[in-house]
């Protein structure tokens, strides 16, 4: 395994953070359990989480994998052995079930003690904003349209404000971000830097070889404010993997399941798929190690979050820390990228 430092901090995690939103739906509590073991075995220490988790999201599964996770940790003692990352969920209507009062100080609060009971932890690790409040171009939306009757208001200050005050109670360590913008990454850490408040140090949005919307604005970001990307979906729903292009996609599929998770599956991302498919045949690698070296690798990348619905899936996707492509590999990689460039934004 490979290991890095979340961004500002001494805190050691590795290069392939653990991703765990089908426990509880898709997978078992026992299942979970067997990722959770092979994980830490094959030196994985980061686990990311999120009170909406599974996905999809519903009142009757609502943070079944939070659960999961806490009885993994008083079953076998490895609290101290990971990283832990959780967040709170967003406003929106596959939320109302949760709750209705977005980032309010009560809602932050009330959510990060709701975690550390289920998770049966006294602290997290990184506390995450899973989306933003306000409207804008985020889950497959390409271009931000401006809406002028958005009742959000400015809300930074008080955000951070709430968070430090729970930083220093000891319930959580640090503070990320996650499904945001420029814009906003850019407030969060103006605000942290005048008022001397807690620094946002990583951001996690979706980046994978059909979805490299991150490497504009937000690359350079990420960069020079040093603010670590963590990585979802860097497998497309399962889409890089190359099987629904191959046929041999199982009925447990994540996209045989639930087919209203469409955003890597339009025409365009199909054809880029099977060219990618090809350069990583040509160059005898799966796709799914190919699609996840290219990810991990990127220079804003802190960790790529892993995650599969088998144990042969999950050892594959593990196996890919060790695979560094080549200039010839980037190089046809990015012709393609340049002819269907981020077919599913």
């Amino acid at each position: 395994m490979k290991y890095t430092t979340l961004p500002n901090t001494n805190i050691k995690v590795s290069k392939l953070c653990l991703g765990t939103m089908t426990w509880g739906n898709q997978n078992t509590q026992d299942e979970g359990f067997s990722q959770m073991d092979l994980a830490l075995n094959k030196g994985i220490n980061f686990f990311d989480v999120a009170e909406l988790y599974p996905v999809p999201a519903t009142a009757e599964t609502y943070a079944e994998t939070e659960l999961i996770i806490g009885n993994w940790f008083t079953k076998t003692g490895n609290r101290d052995k990971v990283v832990l990352a959780t967040k709170i969920a967003g406003p929106g209507e596959y939320t109302a079930h949760i709750r209705t009062n977005g980032f309010s100080p009560e809602a932050i609060k009330e959510a990060v003690d709701n975690s550390l009971k289920r998770l049966q932890t006294d602290y997290i690790d990184l506390y995450q904003l899973h989306w933003p409040e306000r409207q804008t171009n985020t889950f497959g939306i390409r271009d931000y349209n401006h809406n002028p009757n958005d009742k959000w208001e400015d809300n930074f200050n008080e955000i951070l404000q709430t968070l430090d005050g729970i930083i220093k109670s000891g319930k959580i360590k640090h503070v990320g971000i996650s499904n945001e913008k420029a814009w906003a990454t850019m407030r969060y850490l103006q605000e942290s830097k005048v008022n001397s408040l807690p620094r946002m140090i990583t951001i996690q949005n979706a980046y994978s070889l059909l979805t490299r919307n991150f490497e504009g604005d937000m690359a350079e970001v990420a960069l020079r404010e040093n603010i670590g990307l963590l990585a979802y979906s860097p497998m497309a729903f399962g889409v890089l993997s190359g099987k629904y292009i191959k046929g041999t996609a199982g009925d447990n599929a994540r996209l045989k399941l639930f087919p209203r998770f469409a955003r890597y599956s339009n025409n365009q991302a199909t054809e880029a798929t099977k060219r990618y498919l090809k350069i990583a045949e040509d160059n005898n690698m799966s796709l799914a190690q190919m699609a996840l070296a290219f990810v991990t690798q990127q220079p804003f990348v802190t960790s790529t979050i892993i995650g599969a619905t088998n144990i042969n899936q999950l050892e594959e996707n593990i196996n890919s820390i060790d695979i560094t492509l080549s200039d010839a590999v980037l190089k046809v990689i990015n012709e393609v990228h340049a002819e269907i460039p981020n077919p599913a934004p």
